[in-house]
């Protein structure tokens, strides 16, 4: 929910933008109205709109309060109330969200123009948390060194770009949204996908690209070792011809391949198939059993 509110105010597929310091002011004070929806819709099982504050826990009046900072503003309509605190911090990959009631020691006694108070440092100690330092999934663009994004926004098309980012971002899980901000163009799914996408390019210097949406990717990416793409991410790998005793190994083309290490000299073109397929092998060594995976390449 969270990763999907900060794509949402990022809009990269029309901006290309990627992080919170892109945001102009009013974007970045607008974070909180969109995640505080964010978690209205996504337990209306549980939350009700409030009277006079945000939701309605329980029967309970309740206030959310966003910051990405640590620093949130408490209103005076919410002295003595519940709040429910939030942030997210998306260069950092976490999350936190606790609760409190804003009275007492807990609120600081300056206030600002608006009436304003904050949570004081007693406060913040007091915050029963129900998650704290949690992970969000990552937004491979603010893990990349600047030089590295720089080589990706370099390319004059879409396809290009998107071509780079696999080339790239090897062995990261990457979303769908950053696929969608590097392509910037509405059908950047087809940037990935063979047939003159990123598959194609990228198979002819041995890179595959795995899709967490199917199960035998995922299986046939967790047998090379790779980190697993859950649903709408993918994972690429450049990947070599394979010995015997090799672990963390898949088929290609009815022959073993695994992940390349620079010692493996030239890439090597990966080859024309239908299925890859993750190797499971007994105890003698041998490979009985194959799971059978859908083309990282077509």
């Amino acid at each position: 929910m969270f990763r999907r509110s900060f794509d949402q105010i990022y809009d990269g597929v029309h901006t290309g933008r990627y992080s919170i310091d892109q945001l102009s002011k009013t974007e970045k004070a607008h974070l909180g109205s969109v995640v505080e929806i964010a978690i209205r819709r996504e337990f209306d099982d549980v939350i009700e709109d409030g009277d006079r504050l945000d939701y309605k826990i329980g029967g309970v009046d309740v206030d959310c309060k966003f910051s990405i900072a640590y620093s949130w503003m408490i209103p005076p309509e919410a002295d003595g109330q519940i709040l429910l605190i939030v942030t997210a911090n998306d260069p950092d990959c976490e999350f936190a969200v606790g609760l409190i009631r804003a009275s007492g020691s807990n609120l600081t006694s300056s206030v600002n123009r608006d009436r304003k108070r904050q949570i004081s440092k007693f406060g913040r100690g007091a915050i029963d948390w129900l998650w704290h330092g949690e992970l969000l999934p990552p937004n491979v663009l603010l893990e990349l060194e600047d030089d590295e994004r720089e080589r990706i926004f370099a390319g004059r098309s879409g396809q290009q770009r998107v071509n780079e980012l696999f080339r790239i971002a090897q062995g990261r899980r990457v979303s769908r949204n950053v696929v969608a901000t590097v392509a910037q163009q509405h059908d950047y799914m087809k940037r990935v996908r063979a047939n003159g996408g990123a598959r194609t390019a990228l198979a002819a210097d041995g890179i595959a690209i795995f899709v967490g949406d199917y199960r035998p990717q995922r299986r046939a990416a967790e047998a090379l070792g790779l980190p697993v793409p859950l649903a709408g991410e993918f994972v690429s790998a450049r990947l070599t011809p394979a010995e015997p005793d090799d672990p963390n190994v898949v088929e290609l083309g009815g022959s073993a391949w695994r992940q390349w290490t620079p010692g493996d000299g030239e890439p090597k073109p990966l080859p024309p198939t239908k299925g890859n397929r993750a190797i499971d092998r007994d105890a003698q060594g041998h490979w009985p059993t194959l799971l059978t995976a859908i083309d990282p390449v077509g």
